[in-house]
C-alpha cells in the first residue's frame, strides 16, 4: 500500500507551520511500501495531528492524503473499516487502552477482530514476555504505569494484519532497555510482513535501521 501526501497543511496550524520549512507539510511526499520512515517533530509542529491524518480520524486539512493513489475522502465507510483492519495499524500517543478492561483483553480486542485472527494466543505471550509485561496481563488498565500500558498497546497494534504501521511518540516513558525490547519487537514483525512503518518523534534515535528521515 502506497501512501502519499500531496501538500497537506493542517488548517489550524497553517500560518503557524508555513513560516517554517518542513519535509512534510506543503510538500508532495511519497511513502515507499515497506520502508521505515522517521519524522522528528519539535513540539507543537503537528506530529499527533499527522498521525491523525494517515488514520483518517481527522480531516482539517488542505492538500490530501493519498492511500493506492485514492484520497482518504474517495473510500466510503466499510473500505475504511477494512483498511483498519487489515492494511494499517496505529499507536496513538495518548494510547486509547479501555481502563476497565485488563491489559489482555485490550490486546484481545484488536486480536479477533477479524473471524480469523492473525495472531495466535501464544504468540501474545511471547510478545509479552518479550516485552515484559507477562504480570500485567490481566491487571485492569487504570492500574498501569504509562510505560506499562505503552508496552501494552505496542503489543495491541502488532496482533492485526497491517501493511503501514504509524507510532506516535511509542516509546516516550519507556527506559533504554524496554525501548530496545520493543523496537526489536516492532522491527522483527514488521520485516516478517513485508510492511513498513511511520514514526513520529522529537528527538533523533538509533532504535531502527531507517531509510528515510523527514524533519516537520
Amino acid at each position: 500500500m502506497q501512501i502519499e501526501l500531496q501538500q497537506l497543511v493542517p488548517v489550524p496550524l497553517r500560518d503557524k507551520l508555513l513560516q517554517r520549512d518542513s519535509g512534510i507539510w506543503n510538500k508532495h511526499v511519497t511513502f515507499t511500501p515497506g520502508s521505515f520512515i522517521k519524522i522528528k517533530a519539535p513540539s507543537g509542529t503537528g506530529k499527533t495531528t499527522l498521525v491523525h491524518y494517515l488514520y483518517h480520524i481527522r480531516y482539517d486539512y488542505t492538500g490530501s492524503v493519498l492511500i493506492d493513489g485514492k484520497p482518504w475522502t474517495d473510500y466510503n465507510k466499510n473500505s475504511i473499516a477494512q483498511i483498519r483492519q487489515q492494511q494499517v495499524s496505529v499507536i496513538f500517543q495518548d494510547l486509547r487502552l479501555f481502563e476497565q478492561l485488563t491489559a489482555l483483553e485490550n490486546i484481545e480486542l484488536k486480536r479477533v477482530m477479524n473471524s480469523t485472527p492473525f495472531c495466535s494466543a501464544e504468540k501474545v505471550q511471547k510478545m509479552a514476555a518479550q516485552l515484559n509485561v507477562t504480570h500485567i496481563l490481566q491487571q485492569s488498565g487504570k492500574t498501569l504505569s504509562y510505560g506499562e500500558r505503552q508496552r501494552i498497546a505496542i503489543i495491541r497494534a502488532l496482533v492485526q494484519p497491517f501493511e503501514w504501521l504509524f507510532m506516535d511518540e511509542p516509546f516516550s516513558h519507556l527506559d533504554e532497555d524496554n525501548t530496545q525490547r520493543a523496537a526489536a519487537l516492532i522491527a522483527a514483525e514488521c520485516k516478517a510482513r513485508n510492511a513498513g512503518f511511520i514514526l513520529t518523534d522529537l528527538d533523533n534515535d538509533h532504535h531502527f535501521d531507517y531509510d528515510a528521515h523527514y524533519q516537520l
